[in-house]
């Protein structure tokens, strides 16, 4: 049998219902629904108010914002390390980081990049690590959110447990909100396409009030966050 693939799922339902003594299992239609004013926030919007959008968003999350252009990316990226005490990086294994030119200043820099013959040996230096770097695959204007499809490569553990995490986010990738991106998800998946098994939306570091009333920031992974914007080559 072909991975991926699902034999006699109608019949072997039908039997559960049976000793359940429900119906069979019909077919499920989806209502077209009268009213979606999830399409209505920031429709028609232009890409620098979503922009402009985003980077308000992210303030208000708590996460340091840097604009920049690719020509200037690296000198951003290494002013953010000097800004948050640089030491031990990790970043995920992606080939953005060349395509953006990055890789020689993380080259000089005490790097490691995720690597998946490692094993676990890659949690255990997330863990030391002071930074992590990671790029957003979509990002939310409405909340500031960024979005990672985490696979082998791109793992969930760079975001999580340094204690601060870079994304670098392309302009491209703002859409309004959380509605676009799940819409993007909904279509590979009618197309047939393959899509991460885990999907993360982060916005900004963890907040937390539940001991009276106090915030404090970072109580569930990194302390700091930092978005850097870039416009797309």
């Amino acid at each position: 049998m072909a991975e991926g693939t699902i034999q006699n799922k109608d019949e072997f339902l039908n039997r559960i219902a049976g000793k359940l003594g429900r119906k069979k299992a019909e077919p499920v239609t989806l209502p077209e629904w009268k009213h979606q004013p999830q399409w209505e926030v920031f429709k028609n919007s232009a890409p620098d108010d979503l922009l402009a959008a985003f980077c308000k968003s992210s303030k208000a999350k708590s996460a340091f914002v840097i604009q920049t252009e690719v020509a200037n990316l690296e000198t951003a990226m290494k002013d953010a390390i000097d800004k948050y005490g640089g030491g031990l990086i990790v970043t995920t294994k992606d080939g953005r980081f060349e395509e953006f030119g990055l890789e020689p200043l993380l080259a000089d820099s005490k790097t490691h990049v995720w690597d998946a013959d490692l094993g676990k040996r890659n949690i255990e230096i997330a863990k030391q690590a002071n930074i992590g770097v990671i790029f957003s695959d979509i990002s939310l204007a409405e909340s500031g959110t960024i979005v990672q499809f985490n696979d082998k490569d791109i793992a969930r553990s760079v975001s999580l447990l340094p204690v601060t995490y870079i994304a670098i986010v392309p302009q491209s990738t703002i859409v309004p909100r959380m509605t676009q991106a799940t819409h993007r998800v909904h279509q590979a998946v009618a197309a047939g396409k393959g899509i991460s098994t885990c999907i993360n939306f982060i916005s900004g570091p963890s907040n937390s009030a539940d001991i009276e009333m106090d915030i404090v920031i970072g109580v569930h992974g990194p302390v700091e966050a930092v978005h850097i914007v870039v416009t797309d080559k």
